[in-house]
């Protein structure tokens, strides 16, 4: 079994479900809205709440920064204004951390380039988020992997060489890893989740625990995943779809995740045991709907019987109906009437 512990966290292969609510950008770079979906997604019981760090100019060019981003979800009027507008500093990390701390979840943040996780090291962050956009980037990801931390790496448009590549350049250095699957889709159809995939993750990389993390419409996916395997769950979120920006339309409202957590946990107590019990529940509804053998007619002692003196019938009588064969061809030993209860007692 595979264990990672950090903060308040603890990841494990065996389960249960560790559940991130991707929050994202999709706060629309209003630091109330982000508050406000840390407690959301608090109070309807996940472990970690997940927030997005970029140094903008450092990681796009100067043609995609100043490139004119003239659209619907647009925050600014070129491609470098829109994402620094939806980007926090500083002061606004540190109340979100502190607000995730209040909550009893755990803060995460993806880095998407050095000055990023250096940032986010900087502020005491117990863990990072790899996106799938790096799964090839072996520098960034060593560069993280060095800080000992453990680190959740998405998969995303990679191919299983490009996965291994990362899967070791990360091992190097830290042994705390968690492989996400992931499609590169947004949203991603259900015919291309392909979630079997999880099955030969957890075979070719044995030291990493596997998730699943999800860019689908709906709650079923992520429920399908557990099972096959995966034990970290990544879900966008939002406090409403019909929001400004990109990821609203993938993700899920408070209610849908109120409803995701509720069937995870399903999972884990409906599973149950290898061992197969009658419940003190069932014993009424067994004799209620069960069958007993029950005279078909009045019969006279010293009757041989047959099949068509013996009728199967409900509630069950304690002579249930796999006995028939020990008593068919038995002689009677006294008189029984019509619906009278049938069984070894009664014949010789």
């Amino acid at each position: 079994m595979k264990e990672i512990i950090f903060g308040r966290s603890k990841i494990s292969t065996e389960g249960p479900c560790y559940v991130i609510a991707e929050i994202g950008h999709n706060h629309q770079g209003n630091l109330e809205n982000a508050l406000k979906m840390i407690k959301v997604a608090a109070l309807y019981g996940v472990q970690a709440v997940k927030f997005q760090k970029r140094d903008n100019k450092t990681l796009y060019t100067e043609a995609m920064y100043n490139k004119p981003y003239d659209n619907e979800n647009s925050y600014g009027d070129t491609y470098g204004e829109h994402r620094e507008f939806l980007e926090f500093g500083r002061e606004e990390y540190l109340q979100l951390m502190k607000c995730a701390e209040e909550n009893e979840v755990e803060f995460m943040s993806t880095a998407f380039d050095f000055k990023s996780a250096d940032f986010l090291e900087d502020l005491g962050i117990n863990s990072y988020k790899v996106a799938s956009a790096d799964v090839t980037n072996t520098p960034l990801l060593e560069y993280i992997a060095k800080f000992g931390k453990p680190m959740i790496v998405s998969t995303g448009a990679a191919t299983m060489e490009e996965i291994r590549l990362a899967y070791e350049a990360v091992l190097k250095h830290n042994d705390k890893l968690v492989l996400m699957h992931c499609v590169a889709g947004y949203p991603t159809e259900y015919h291309n989740l392909n979630l079997k995939v999880i099955q030969t993750l957890k075979k070719e990389f044995p030291e990493a625990v596997i998730g699943y993390s999800g860019h689908d419409n709906g709650i079923l996916a992520p429920t399908i995943a557990y099972m096959l395997g995966a034990t970290v769950l990544e879900k966008h979120f939002t406090l409403n779809r019909s929001w400004k920006g990109t990821d609203h339309k993938f993700s899920l409202e408070p209610e849908g995740l109120r409803k995701q957590i509720r069937d995870l946990r399903r999972v884990d107590i409906s599973l149950g045991d290898l061992e197969k019990d009658v419940y003190d529940f069932e014993v009424e509804a067994k004799k209620k709907m069960g069958k007993g053998l029950y005279t078909s007619r009045s019969l006279s002692a010293g009757t041989v019987i047959t099949l068509d003196d013996i009728d199967l019938k409900t509630p069950t009588n304690g002579t249930p109906p796999y006995m028939i064969d020990k008593i068919l061809g038995k002689k009677l030993k006294s008189d029984l009437e019509y619906e009278a209860t049938i069984s070894l007692d009664n014949v010789e």
